[in-house]
Parts: structure tokens; sequence; C-alpha cells
């Protein structure tokens, strides 16, 4: 039995009110009021002119780079540290990622790195704003300027994600989020594109509709995919954009009651460092444990004690699926970060005293 879940969605009246609309009325699939509405209020909620709602996060990858004209032959800057997805999506399209190293106090991708792998063949950044961190961005958007490069944000992880006083997603070409199950807000699966650009608003639509151009139906203007969301899902997410702004805030208290709880029992172990002007929205709290041997062990130790945990990222350098792209010469801050880190349990409904027994449980561990 699991006590404490790393994630739980959380529904209520609004949410089921939506969908037995959708049931009632018959508008299940892509079209619907549900639709426009979650757009309009996503879009609202990031600071952007304009959102487009589909399928899951990696579809939002894909239609970034379709729209933004990157293509097969094209070269991509990409963090070593990341979910698959940021690789999986430009290398089927043909895109060659290339990989360079992260930040050691934020584990986002180190922008120096950037400059020193743009070659004749990049044509966009990929920033990942990891685990609800926001990355660099005006340092980003700069160097993109200078080398006339796409700045597609991955951010996945960072709904309500702050820098310097802009949300994530509001600081790119397109941004790029996911509404899987244990997101911050949830449609079950999904995902959005925002972005200020109607010229890119467009081309999104019309991609996302499988090429067709808007207001003319059956006549495809352009090679496109299925990357619509449907009605009930739009439903689900307008329901819990009523409270998204409460579920951040108690994402932010819960990583503080961590830290606070790290530094009374004395565990070992360090966290993502919010850089001057970054706020994370803390999606996950991940713990780097320098002496940890065997991580594997500590999750199925916690596992037994009912405290559901999982590894960080693996760096995308050392998996078998991603061994032929081309790496930064150096990658060691996100290799070094291999095997070390631990993220503890972030659902919605924990409390402090919570907080204390999962800490006490990792203390107890390590004291062994």
């Amino acid at each position: 039995m699991i006590k404490y879940p790393m994630a739980f969605p959380i529904f209520g009246k609004e949410e089921k009110k939506n969908l037995l609309d959708c049931v009632e009325s018959g508008w299940v699939s892509s079209r619907g009021k549900y639709i426009e509405k979650f757009e309009k209020l996503f879009a609202d909620h990031c600071g952007t002119k304009y959102a487009v709602a589909v399928s899951n996060g990696t579809a939002a990858l894909q239609l970034a780079l379709m729209a933004t004209g990157v293509q097969a032959g094209d070269e991509v800057i990409i963090p070593n540290l990341t979910f698959g997805a940021t690789a999986n999506v430009p290398m089927l399209m043909g895109i060659k990622p290339v990989l360079v190293d992260v930040d050691k106090n934020t584990w986002n991708i180190d922008v120096a790195e950037i400059e020193k792998n743009i070659s004749k063949k990049t044509r966009a950044v990929i920033p990942v704003h990891l685990y609800g961190l926001p990355c660099e961005m005006d340092k980003i958007r700069k160097i993109a300027k200078k080398y006339n490069l796409k700045v597609i944000e991955d951010a996945a992880e960072a709904h309500g994600a702050v820098y310097k006083k802009r949300k994530a997603g509001n600081w790119s070409d397109i941004g790029c989020f996911s509404f899987f199950g244990n997101k911050i807000i949830t449609t079950g699966e999904g995902g959005m594109c925002t972005t200020n650009s109607k010229a890119l608003f467009e081309k999104m639509i019309t991609v996302r509709n499988n090429g067709m151009g808007i207001g003319r139906k059956y006549w495809h203007d352009i090679v496109g995919c299925n990357f619509r969301m449907t009605n009930m899902q739009a439903a689900l997410g307008v329901g819990q954009m009523t409270r998204v702004d409460k579920f951040i805030e108690k994402k932010k208290l819960i990583a503080g009651w961590y830290m606070e709880e790290i530094k009374k029992q004395q565990v070992e172990g360090y966290y993502q460092q919010e850089e001057k002007g970054a706020t994370s929205s803390w999606w996950m709290f991940t713990l780097i444990l320098p002496k940890i041997n065997d991580l594997s062990e500590l999750i199925k130790y916690l596992g037994e004690r009912g405290i559901e945990s999982r590894p960080i990222f693996f760096p995308l350098s050392i998996m078998p699926a991603f061994a032929k792209l081309r790496k930064s010469k150096t990658l060691k801050n996100s290799l070094s970060l291999a095997g070390k880190g631990i993220s503890l349990p972030m659902n919605l409904k924990l409390e402090r005293n919570d907080i204390k027994e999962i800490v006490g449980a990792l203390k107890l561990y390590l004291s062994k």
C-alpha cells in the first residue's frame, strides 16, 4: 500500500460538472466549447497572447518544431539532463539534438555551453525548466537573437514558474506544457503550446488539424498531424484552472517543509537552487545524496514503508537510445548527478507531519 504517492490528481465539482456536460451534449471529441475556453484561460495564466491545446506534452514539442520550421538535417541544442521526450521528438523528425551540460546549482541548461556548441546547422535551442525551476531565459534569448535561433521552452514541468516577473512559456517563440496525470494541473493526458506570435499560432492550429487551413474544411494547405485535444480533456482543464494558483502555492509550501526537515534532521544532501529572479513551481522535490551507493535499495526501502519515490532523470548521454548524438566536450555536472538523486513525494494532499515522517525514513536509511 502506498501511503505517500509521488503525485495525486485533485478533482472537484467543477471538473465533474464539465465532464457530465460533455457527455450529455455529445461533444466528446476534438470539437466543443471547452477547448477554446481552456486555451484562453491557460494563455491568460502564462501572460501570452495565444495558446494551442494538444493531445500531450510530446506532441506539443513536435508541433513547436514543425511550426518554427526546424526540419530534418538541422540541429537543436538541449540539456543532457531531461526526460527522454526532449530528445525523442527531434530525433524522430530527423533533427539532431546536441547535448550540453547543466549548471551545477540549478541543474538547468548551462547557458555558457549553448554558445560553445552552436554550429552552422543549429536552428533552435530547447531549454528545459527542470522539475519546475525556470532557466536563465533572458541570457538564452540574447544568444538566440545573436545567432538567429528559435527558442522553444520545454515547460512540461513548470506550470506557473516565474523568471524575472515573466512566467514559463512566455519567454520564447513557443512554450510547451504537459498535463499528464502527475503534473501540477492535469487533463489525464494533454498538452499546450503558448506563443505571442499570431503567425506561429495560426501555423500551429493548421498543423494540429492535419494541415487543414483555418476556416476551410478538407482543404490541406500543408502536411500536418492530428495533435488535437478532446473536449473532455479540455473540460477537465477548465476545472483545474480554477485552482491552479492554489496548487502551485501548495507545491511551494511542501518544498519549504522538505527544506526545513532536511536541515532539522541533518540529512546530508542538496537540492535545486533558485537563482536570483527565478521562482520554481516545485513540480518535483529532488534531493542529491552524495554518499549513496545504491539508489534502487533506498527506493525499495522507502517503498516498503509506503513512501513512493523515483530516481532523478538519467543523463541522456549515458543511455543507448542517445549514444550517437553529438555531445559537448564536458558533461561533468549532469554526469555527477546520475544515480545520486531521489525525487520524494510531492502530492498536494501532503501536510507538515507527513514530510517529517518521509524525511525521517530517509534519515534512518542513510544512518545505517
